[in-house]
């Protein structure tokens, strides 16, 4: 068999893959059950960086509130630990670095781990920077760094995964030039000191839909896929991992017309006489 000769950790690991999605999984029920119980008991509660960053289409706020509150006690954790956001902000380029590569092998439930992993300490490095008081322009200048190569592992790991398929890999390409003119369109309007429209697909939007590919791509592999990839008249070489797929696809879409609207929401604004 093809995929048994030439890929053989992808279908070794399948198994362990599944483990890793169903594990997170859990962990995302007992969040949605914990915060469901948290507001009936005691209410909603209002957040000042969720209201900053609002909701979007693709990421409503009360979804990016029990995210929030959520972390509150890992970042109080984090801060009894003594690590520093800088040193966090390392740590979410470790996990990040190891999403590409178990992405480059195929192992969609181990890259969607490490992906979580990453993402939530990307969101915990700013928290602890505000709540122990050393927020600063450098720690802020290293947490976009490692954003943008927390990216590009992720999609560069799906490039060599489907270098085989060459409508695959094009596709992930297209939502890495998405991601990253979404992230430059933001940059250079706040170096113009405009502000541009809100649009979708911004960072944690990207993580999001991106991490849930790869936690449902094993379910996919094992329910639907393996069947027909292990036979050498396969349409593919390789389990794409629909999941995956349709995940790029969202990225690649409307990452790119955000970017093309916040452009030129900022070249009008910035091409407009200056008010008196």
């Amino acid at each position: 068999m093809f995929l048994r000769q030439h890929f053989p950790l992808i279908l070794a690991d399948v198994n362990g893959d599944l483990l890793y999605s169903f594990a997170l999984f859990g962990v995302a029920f007992v969040l949605i059950f914990s915060y469901a119980l948290k507001i009936f008991l005691r209410g909603k509660t209002s957040y000042d960086r969720v209201n900053k960053d609002g909701g979007s289409a693709l990421l409503g706020k009360g979804l990016m509130e029990m995210a929030y509150w959520g972390l509150q006690p890992v970042g109080d954790f984090l801060i009894l630990l003594r690590l520093t956001p800088n040193a966090i902000s390392i740590l979410s380029f470790v996990f990040g670095a190891l999403t590409g590569l178990a992405l480059a092998f195929g192992h969609f439930g181990s890259a969607g781990f490490f992906s979580t992993l990453s993402s939530l300490l990307d969101s915990l490095d700013g928290m602890v920077a505000r709540k122990t008081g050393v927020a600063s322009d450098s720690g802020e200048v290293l947490d976009a760094s490692v954003d943008r190569y927390v990216e590009f592992f992720f999609f560069a790991g799906l490039v060599i995964y489907y270098r085989e398929i060459p409508w695959l890999a094009i596709l992930a390409l297209l939502a890495l030039l998405g991601s990253f003119m979404v992230s430059y369109s933001t940059a250079k309007a706040e170096a113009l000191q405009v502000i541009p429209p809100r649009g979708n697909m911004r960072r944690s939007e990207r993580a999001l839909y991106l991490t849930l590919g790869a936690i449902l791509s094993p379910i996919s592999i094992q329910s639907f896929e393996l069947n027909s990839a292990y036979s050498t008249d396969a349409l593919y070489p390789v389990a794409v991992g629909y999941p995956m797929v349709f995940a790029l696809f969202m990225v690649a879409l409307f990452a790119n017309v955000s970017a093309v609207k916040r452009l030129n929401s900022i070249a009008k604004q910035v091409g407009q006489p200056p008010k008196k």
